[in-house]
């Protein structure tokens, strides 16, 4: 651990962003690298995670990275999984650097459990197309963007190591033998109560928590939460303050996500960069 800090220090010092890591670890087993993180496996027991400061969106690596985005990432991310342990085991060991975490190698479930609150989003989009059905859950008549559902629904993605996850609804999911029902069905009861605890710490902060995405793991039989979890990068955040009145006149709310970089990219029609190159952004200064 004292290793990974002193070369951690040493890459901070050396650039102003983190960009890419290339440590050559004891006992390294495998590297991955990942759209933000990096990830050291140790003698097939541990796991190293450096979150750098690459950003991503449509699962695809933009060409520049923001500063301490990565720093910011990892301590949110090591917060609420401290504050949500009784909920769920995780893997987290050691944090031994901002930017970094050490914790239980995990063989993860090849799904995301998304969990949605409100009508926004990728969910939104499909709603507006026309479609009352989002992974084999139905979503009633008569919303408008941002409206909360009558209560959180769980749509899953499948989990791409390569390209695009994609909508899964939980029938497929145990009837390709992705999961077992009964390990699924865990799942979704740790998804929904791990929701409501974020949801009631954004409150505290004058902040509504209005849809994230849980990943789940497997060591020695026992299911562990992995990854980050109810970050900027993982979640979508509402102000509190206004929100009634925002959904009442019409008006956009006011959030913390990357979703105007999404709609960004959408309004300069890219969201594959094998069918079209990444746009490039002009600013007048």
């Amino acid at each position: 651990m004292y290793y990974i800090r002193r070369t951690m220090e040493h890459l901070i010092s050396d650039q102003q962003c983190i960009t890419r890591t290339q440590f050559k670890l004891p006992e390294l087993t495998s590297v991955y690298h990942g759209k933000v993180r990096d990830v050291y496996i140790l003698d097939n027991k541990l796991m190293v995670m450096v979150v750098t400061d690459r950003v991503s969106a449509f699962d695809v690596i933009l060409p520049r990275p923001i500063p301490y985005k990565g720093q910011v990432l990892n301590q949110l991310a090591s917060y609420f999984l401290e504050a949500s342990k009784d909920i769920c085991p995780n893997w987290i060991i050691k944090i031994p650097d901002p930017n970094a975490a050490i914790g239980i190698l995990c063989k993860p479930y090849k799904v995301e459990m998304v969990i949605r609150g409100f009508l926004t989003g990728h969910a939104w989009r499909e709603y507006k197309s026309g479609k009352r059905m989002i992974c084999g859950v139905p979503m009633p008549d008569g919303l408008k963007e941002n409206d909360a559902f009558p209560e959180p629904i769980i749509t899953p993605t499948t989990k791409s190591s390569h390209g695009h996850d994609e909508d899964i609804s939980r029938e497929d999911i145990i009837a390709k033998g992705i999961v077992a029902e009964q390990e699924y069905e865990q799942l979704e009861k740790y998804t929904r109560a791990l929701y409501e605890r974020g949801f009631r710490m954004a409150m505290e902060k004058g902040l509504i928590l209005v849809d994230t995405k849980y990943e789940f793991g497997k060591s020695n039989e026992k299911i562990f939460l992995i990854d980050e979890i109810h970050t900027p990068d993982s979640s979508r955040y509402f102000y509190a303050d206004g929100y009634e009145e925002r959904q009442k006149n019409g008006q956009e709310q006011r959030q913390l996500s990357k979703e105007f970089l999404r709609q960004w990219l959408i309004a300069h029609d890219f969201r594959d960069s094998k069918v079209k190159p990444f746009p490039i952004c002009r600013m007048n200064l």
